[in-house]
Order: structure tokens, then sequence, then C-alpha cells
């Protein structure tokens, strides 16, 4: 069997998870990831929420970490990927308009916001940068591709992965969210039922 493996598809295989290796040992975003942690907490002990927003597979990642971070690390989040939600306000407001009229209508001051864009470039994510900073909101962005990309120059706190391939930045995006969620619990493995009762509750 193993003499019918393609050594070019080693060799790409290789490099490609390289990739990932190469993201994940940046020193810089580990110092980030620990600032994330502290909003995540900060914006929890105003008694206040996390918004979590992205398009298409970052509007997957927003789901999945706004589910986690309520569930399993005791900081309220929520997204906006209803449906209805999103038809109705882009039919009244138009596409790149929706996010921005969706924290108008969802976000309380105090609220931090973490939108998630693989270019950065997304006209309904720049907008809400926008309008979450006119507000005074803490605003988080996860982007890739370019580094002066408008979204990532918008943010308080900037996560950036030197990729251009989508499914390389969503999974980092991905890993670097949940690693937040797992450093508030404090430990790497829980669970499936267990629910954190003190958000922030350190490693033993």
């Amino acid at each position: 069997m193993a003499a019918d493996i393609d050594q070019a598809d080693i060799f790409w295989l290789r490099e490609y998870l390289e990739s990932y290796r190469r993201a994940l040992r940046d020193e810089q975003v580990v110092g980030k990831l620990v600032e994330l942690k502290s909003l995540m907490l900060a914006t929890h002990a105003r008694r206040r929420k996390v918004i979590f927003v992205g398009n298409g597979g970052s509007a997957a990642i927003a789901s999945h970490c706004a589910v986690d971070f309520t569930k399993t690390a005791g900081v309220r989040c929520i997204n906006f990927n209803e449906a209805d939600l999103i038809t109705c306000l882009s039919n009244d407001y138009g596409y790149e308009w929706w996010v921005e009229k969706a924290l108008e209508m969802y976000g309380d001051d105090g609220d931090s916001v973490v939108l998630i864009s693989s270019s950065g470039r997304s006209p309904n994510m720049v907008r809400a940068a926008e309008q979450t900073r006119s507000r005074g909101l803490s605003l988080v962005t996860l982007t890739g591709f370019d580094a002066d990309n408008p979204l990532r120059k918008l943010g308080d706190l900037s996560l950036w992965i030197d990729s251009h391939a989508y499914n390389v930045v969503e999974t980092i995006h991905q890993v670097w969210l949940l690693a937040v969620c797992d450093l508030i619990v404090g430990k790497v493995e829980s669970p499936a039922s267990s629910v954190a009762r003190t958000a922030g509750r350190s490693s033993s």
C-alpha cells in the first residue's frame, strides 16, 4: 500500500502543514491571545456580552465560538447567523450594511465585538468595524491576506495571519479563538456536559 503513495502529495502536505506550524508559533500572536482573554473577562465582569460576526466560513467560526465561550467558559456571547435576520436586514438596508444595522439594534454599551474576515476587506465587516468604533465598543479583528487590510487597521486588538489561503486563515482563526476559550477555562480537556461556573478560574 505504501508503495502507491504519491511522493508529490507527501511533499505538498508537508509544506501545507508547515504553514500552520509557522502561524501557531508566532510569539506576537500568543501575547495578543492573552490580551483577548483579558478583554473577554473584562466584558464578562461588566455584565456585558461579546458579539461574534463573520461571513461564510467565518460565520461558522462565529457560531462555534459564541457557543463554546458561553457554555464552557461562562462568557456570554451571541452571533447574528439567523437566516431571517440576515435576509431581512440585507433586503431592507443592503448586504453591505446589514451587520452595522444588527450591531445598532443588538449592541449595548460596554459590549465587545469580534469581527472575523479572511481578507479583511469585506464591506459589511469594515462598516461594522467603523460603527463599533464610533460607539466606543471594544473591537477585536481576525484577518489574513494583505497586512494592510482595512479591517486590521480598525481593531483595538488585531490578530492577523500571513496567508492568502482561505482554509489556512479560517482554521488558524478558529484555533486561536478556541485556545482563548480553553485558556479561560484553565484546562484543555473537559467533559462535554461541563459548564464553567466561574469565568476566568485559574488552572490547577
